[in-house]
């Protein structure tokens, strides 16, 4: 049997905040090994190191927990291409900070992006909705900069937004899944330079060029 997440004695007392986030851990760990339909509840708790009522105290049935992982994970992967996209004013850099937190979002600890990417439980409105919010969140924030840079219409910057977030998705989860053949680093680079070339044709506004020249 493996160890409780935790590493506490069953029926230790611990802060509501705390033992939510020892529930959550647990939980994620079952998911990510067994997938949504094979989890129970009885190995969760086992996992956590307590009972099932206890479980129970803090989220009503299995949807519930895997819906709260999926709120937090969202959440994350949103953050990470928020500050990306805040941390220079260098388009190029830009894409390639955006790339990274993508490759950073599926190489984290826990494999939590197999909750947000490749859930059992796209057919269920509710994790169906999260997943795509979650894409379209991201693609909104990629495409405000493009907007903002460049001279394209809403619906162009949107277009493209949508193709980079698709683009930076389906590469991450190819390089893990292939075992990182290819290092991080290497990897992230190689597709950043790729969307690049093709998002760098198109004009700049003129305050998106003295930002570029330092003016």
């Amino acid at each position: 049997m493996t160890a409780p997440s935790d590493a506490r004695a069953r029926g230790t007392r611990l802060p509501r905040v705390r033992r939510r986030r020892q529930l959550l851990a647990a939980a994620q760990e079952v998911f990510v090994a067994r997938g949504y339909h094979a989890a129970a509840m009885d190995e969760i708790a086992e996992r956590a190191g307590v009972s099932k009522p206890v479980l129970y105290q803090h989220f009503p049935g299995k949807l519930e927990l895997y819906l709260a992982l999926l709120e937090e994970h969202s959440e994350v992967l949103v953050e990470k291409q928020r500050e990306a996209l805040e941390s220079t004013d260098d388009n190029r850099q830009r894409v390639t900070a955006s790339f990274q937190a993508y490759f950073d979002f599926v190489a984290g600890d826990g494999e939590a992006f197999r909750l947000v990417f490749e859930s059992d439980l796209r057919n269920l409105p509710a994790v169906r909705e999260k997943s795509e919010q979650t894409f379209q969140r991201c693609a909104e924030l990629i495409g405000d900069v493009i907007r903002q840079d460049t001279s394209i219409s809403d619906e162009e910057a949107h277009l493209l937004s949508i193709a980079l977030v698709g683009m930076a998705e389906t590469s991450a989860r190819y390089w893990l899944n292939n075992h990182g053949s290819v290092p991080q680093d290497a990897a992230e680079q190689l597709v950043a330079r790729l969307a690049w070339r093709g998002i760098s044709g198109w004009d700049l506004t003129r305050s998106a060029e003295e930002a570029a020249s330092g003016d």
